[in-house]
């Protein structure tokens, strides 16, 4: 059932209880289970952590901690499956569910008593009534015979009824982040460090394409309100900047990526919107490039050097110069509404920086660590006290962007972008550089799309389709082994011997790209 009132039937029902928290490795997750850290720890709430990757580890942590915990939050995992059909809790496991994945299981939506789900119920949800989901069916009552069971307990389907529908079918964006802030602002409990989390969590959606433009535009109004207030709060005792201080700004920036930690030369190079608008990948986009440079009247040296280094001239009026040259080559839309931080003097990000960073440092495979260790990494990176570990993956964000436009680059020049009909398919082969990269799902959306604006004009997918459940049926017709392992249904993992095989039993309007790893191959269906 949905939750209408986050503190009264979640916060205090938990805050005097061990709670057990069960977190996706995601950036939205992180952030909200930063925040709701901050709330526990204020609280002294006793909680344990762990990270779960997919429905295996999901499975896997409940089973090591239900006998110790009766309540468990999931953050951006849970939803869209029935989770009591797939965990088997008993009667008095109760689950609240903070989770961005669509479409939401209408089992979950009408269970009222084990699953509370934390999402702003509005009034355009679309959720089918319970008549409209469940009817009798006396074709199956007379098939079953004594298939009539016990209807007094609500949480359960009931009895001598059928589902009608698998899922509820709608579509209804939120982020996690930003449901855990909102719930500290009830509180009165939030602070600049929450709301920065949220701001990250929200950004973090727009970079990997998981909401439309305009749900962003509308959070980024919510949260520039509530900058705003804290601002103005603080106002008097931030009057001078100290060392220790945190300011957050909104902002219309660049969409030009880790700009200020790079020089601007391989930012443009290595950022969707500039590398597509130009064409990187050819001559004559590399003639564009410099027609652009020479168009901003800026030195080469000074371009192609680090932007702390660049002359003080220069930067004062660089995004306005950008934006000028920028316009002349049809690239209207090279601002982006943003919010930016600055910890003392010196150290300064903008949102989509974090995001990066935290997101190079979730997925690394640079050194053979576990899975566990890189969520804990990313996760300390989003503290102020960890500045060095989110410098740390700035730079591995930095050699990841540089993977996927090389790769973008070879995957057209060699044209393995094939049409197969109603989608596109890219299968890179073993051997190809970064490919370990990519078995990666925030590498793998990326290079998604990447490829998706470089191949074509205008990005013709559309967020989270229904392409996963197509692919289920595709790999049932055709006897495929495959495994349904990613809280996203639009990522799927299937045998490495099944991706030259025929494409066509898959029917929809989406566009795909996939790659072999080994064994198995990751595929991300947008």
């Amino acid at each position: 059932m949905f939750v209408t009132d986050i503190r009264k039937e979640f916060y205090d029902v938990v805050v005097n209880q061990r709670v057990a928290l069960f977190v996706s490795p995601d950036i939205d997750a992180l952030c909200a289970c930063k925040v709701l850290q901050a709330l526990f720890h204020c609280d002294q709430v006793q909680y344990t952590l762990v990270p779960v990757a997919g429905w295996q580890d999901l499975g896997t942590a409940f089973m090591e901690h239900k006998e110790q915990y009766q309540y468990f939050v999931l953050i951006n995992c849970g939803a869209n499956v029935d989770l009591l059909e797939t965990l088997q809790p008993e009667e008095d496991s109760v689950f609240f569910i903070c989770d961005t994945h669509r479409p939401v299981d209408v089992v979950n939506v009408y269970n009222d008593t084990q699953i509370k789900l934390l999402i702003k119920q509005d009034d355009d949800l679309g959720v089918p009534s319970y008549d409209d989901i469940f009817r009798d069916d006396e074709e199956d009552e007379e098939g079953d015979g004594d298939d009539s069971g016990n209807e007094s307990d609500g949480s359960a389907e009931p009895s001598g009824k059928r589902r009608r529908y698998d899922e509820a079918l709608y579509l209804f964006y939120f982020q996690a982040a930003l449901v855990m802030f909102e719930l500290a602002w009830v509180m009165s409990k939030d602070t600049k460090d929450m709301l920065w989390w949220s701001v990250i969590g929200v950004t973090d959606q727009w970079v990997h394409d998981k909401i439309p433009h305009m749900k962003y535009v509308t959070d980024i109004a919510t949260l520039q309100r509530h900058v705003s207030r804290h601002n103005h709060r603080n106002e008097d005792e931030e009057n001078s900047l100290s060392i220790d201080c945190m300011r957050i700004t909104f902002e219309y920036d660049l969409r030009l990526v880790l700009y200020q930690h790079w020089s601007l030369y391989e930012s443009i190079c290595n950022s969707c919107y500039t590398s597509c608008s130009f064409k990187l990948w050819s001559i004559n986009g590399q003639k564009k490039l410099q027609e652009f440079l020479a168009d901003m009247g800026l030195p080469l040296k000074q371009v192609r050097q680090k932007f702390n280094s660049m002359d003080m001239s220069i930067k004062e009026n660089l995004r306005e110069v950008i934006e000028e040259s920028a316009n002349k080559f049809s690239m209207k839309d090279i601002r982006v509404q943003t919010f930016a931080v600055n910890f003392g003097f010196k150290n300064r990000f903008l949102a989509s920086d974090v995001v990066h960073a935290a997101a190079a440092l979730l997925e690394n495979v640079e050194k053979d660590e576990m899975p566990t260790d890189n969520f804990i990494k990313a996760l300390d990176c989003l503290s102020r006290s960890n500045l060095e570990r989110l410098h740390l993956g700035i730079d591995l964000a930095k050699k990841k962007l540089k993977a996927i436009q090389q790769t973008v680059a070879s995957c057209i020049c060699t044209n393995l972008i094939l049409s197969q009909g109603p989608f596109l398919y890219c299968h890179l082969l073993e051997g190809t550089p970064d490919v370990k990269l990519f078995s990666k799902p925030l590498a793998l959306t990326l290079l998604c799309k990447y490829l998706l604006k470089f191949s074509c004009v205008c990005v013709f997918c559309f967020i989270r389709s229904f392409f996963g459940r197509a692919f289920e049926k595709a790999a049932e017709s055709t006897s495929s082994r495959t495994l349904h392992d990613h809280f996203d249904t639009s990522g799927k993992s299937l045998q490495h011997s099944i991706m030259g095989c025929d494409h066509t039993h898959i029917s929809t309007r989406q566009p795909v790209e996939g790659r072999a790893d080994q064994s198995f191959c990751n595929v991300c269906l947008l």
